[in-house]
């Protein structure tokens, strides 16, 4: 059973600025909850082919993949999916302006579970979307606080 997440919010910041914070990667930590670390394996500049190693806590479990970009489109769009790690996994942020001064950000993670993740996949969707529901409201306070 695949798993598809869509979770959005309303960020009072100009979209660049939203966008350039949520796709740097070493900024994960600051905003995902549950993300320990992260190592970048290419050079630091993030575009399409950079290898990015995260470690993180899901479900009482250490969780340790690597997602490789997929796509980068500036200040609208960032995809990365798994290159490595328990299963396969995309996940997607796009931006849009939502005012003059405001983004509308969505966070789309959808993926194919596989082993014992499979038969709980709706436990792990319904995790998934509380999980990223937190963190957008966690980039959100973040973002809103330095304007």
């Amino acid at each position: 059973m695949p798993v598809d997440v869509l979770t959005d919010i309303e960020i009072a910041r100009p979209r660049a600025d939203v966008a350039a914070f949520a796709a740097d990667p070493g900024n994960a930590p600051a905003w995902y909850k549950n993300i320990e670390s992260v190592d970048l394996e290419t050079a630091r500049s993030v575009r399409v082919g950079s290898r990015v190693r995260f470690v993180a806590r899901f479900l009482g479990r250490t969780l340790a993949y690597t997602y490789e970009v997929r796509e980068n489109e500036p200040g609208r769009r960032f995809v990365m999916s798994t290159a490595e790690g328990p299963f396969p996994m995309e996940t997607t942020y796009t931006w849009e302006d939502a005012g003059a001064r405001a983004t509308h950000m969505t966070l789309r993670n959808r993926g194919e579970p596989s082993g014992f993740a499979k038969v709980s996949a709706p436990l792990l969707a319904r995790a998934m979307r509380h999980a990223n529901e937190t963190d957008l409201r966690r980039l959100k306070e973040l973002l809103e606080a330095n304007t």
